[in-house]
């Protein structure tokens, strides 16, 4: 049954789910009935719409939905407590409280042990934080907080006592992130060696957990893209921050101004130079014998008219436009198949700028040569102006620089590059930007003479 719910209503709802922690439960049937309630309230609340609801009104709900959610906490602490100090949950076959909890509360391991230890902690100490997890003003990340840094306190009651009631009091401003830089700052004032210590033993731990932690993931997107997602430690993620910094730094163009890439894009520009570069400079470990290298498989027909789709060795597919512009580079092996699948050539190596020829493009051209690109030479990859597919030469009056931005711009086919009478490109573009396609060229680049 769907309820139409107003503001007002929806606040008696939770209201009324708010009163179960502060049943008087004399009996488990009492406790049983309370729970039922609250399950049906909740049940009236998750159904409510709330596009009626007014901005000011609708973050009051949320404020009063988030203590609702603080109270069942304390319900939860509470009976987790009970549990865990006779063994209940253990009796039922689980190996332990935490155990339990992520098996039928389908908790996460750290939540559910966090659950665990907090109500150890609240049911034989913390009786300020117990009946203020009750009233809804401290959760359960807070009270996690609270009896770790209690914990950690000389065992003086009237000490520990008062380092409880500032926390809670606490609780009210701060999240659970700054109320334990507050748990920190008492632990340090009380007991400053021994907080030294532990600190220091902490943050070892960590690192230790940090390094055993580490983890690295591709996968397809299924959008002609790749997730890339991991885990690293201080060591390694500051090594690969000084990787990428040179490499991601914004590059302001005289042209287009500031730099228009974000920097989670330049850093994941930077990556793949990285890799490229790697790849290209031999410096890799052999795999099964040969230099790592990446390998496109294309049919001769699809890499001359530039229609149709190429794979990579792990399957990858795509498109003909993309798998031309690899064929230009030096860090991938095109391998070429004819009509019947046989393999007509597997890199060849005049098809490639490199050593001398690859320094007098770079001499010639000084970085990237499209119209208002200032990257540098070392950031530019060498394309065939006439591709050697189409049967273009692998020479200096058939090539041109351009970053792997306009690279790609180009391979599309809407601009014309040529080499002009004095041996600089022209780049005449799409008839949208110029009717009369004028030549355009790089002036940023200083050139010899």
């Amino acid at each position: 049954m769907w309820v139409l719910c107003r503001g007002a209503e929806l606040s008696e709802v939770l209201r009324s789910v708010r009163g179960m922690a502060m049943v008087d439960a004399g009996s488990a049937q009492s406790l049983g009935d309370a729970l039922e309630s609250a399950r049906a309230s909740l049940s009236v609340a998750a159904a409510a719409p709330v596009w009626m609801v007014g901005d000011s009104r609708l973050a009051e709900l949320v404020a009063e939905a988030a203590e609702v959610v603080a109270r069942a906490q304390a319900v939860l602490l509470r009976l987790v407590g009970e549990a865990d100090a006779r063994e209940a949950l253990v009796g039922q076959g689980a190996p332990s409280s935490a155990a339990w909890l992520r098996q039928r509360a389908r908790l996460a391991p750290a939540e559910a042990s966090t659950y665990v230890r907090t109500a150890r902690a609240l049911r034989s100490e913390l009786a300020g934080t117990r009946a203020a997890c009750a009233d809804g003003r401290v959760s359960l990340a807070q009270a996690a907080v609270i009896a770790r840094a209690v914990a950690e306190l000389p065992a003086e009651p009237s000490l520990r006592a008062a380092a409880e009631q500032r926390l809670v009091a606490d609780a009210a401003a701060y999240d659970p992130v700054l109320l334990s830089r507050v748990g920190r700052h008492l632990v340090a004032v009380a007991d400053p060696d021994g907080a030294d210590g532990r600190d220091g033993d902490a943050l070892a731990r960590a690192e230790e957990r940090a390094g055993r932690r580490l983890e690295l993931s591709l996968t397809a997107d299924g959008e002609g893209g790749a997730w890339l997602r991991g885990r690293l430690d201080a060591e390694g993620a500051a090594v690969v921050r000084a990787a990428l910094d040179p490499l991601s730094r914004p590059l302001p163009s005289a042209a287009d101004g500031p730099d228009p890439r974000s920097p989670a894009r330049r850093r994941a520009e930077a990556l793949v130079e990285l890799c490229r570069r790697a790849l290209s400079g031999g410096g890799l470990p052999d795999s099964g014998g040969d230099r790592p290298q990446l390998v496109v498989t294309v049919p001769l027909r699809t890499l001359a008219a530039g229609v149709g789709t190429a794979t990579l060795d792990d399957g990858t597919v795509m498109s003909a436009t993309t798998a031309r512009r690899l064929a230009c580079d030096a860090a991938v092996l095109p391998a070429v198949l004819g009509g019947a699948g046989q393999v007509l050539d597997v890199g060849r190596s005049r098809r490639l700028f490199t050593g001398p020829l690859r320094r007098a493009l770079v001499l010639r051209d000084r970085g990237c040569a499209f119209p208002g690109c200032d990257r540098p030479p070392s950031w530019c990859e060498a394309h065939h102006l006439r591709h050697w597919a189409d049967g273009g030469t692998t020479s200096l009056d058939n090539g041109v620089l351009l970053c792997a931005h306009h690279h790609r711009l180009v391979e599309r086919g809407d601009w014309t590059v040529r080499l002009a009478t004095d041996g600089v490109p022209d780049f005449h573009p799409p008839p949208w930007i110029d009717p009369a396609r004028r030549p355009l060229r790089n002036h940023l680049h200083p050139r010899p003479g």
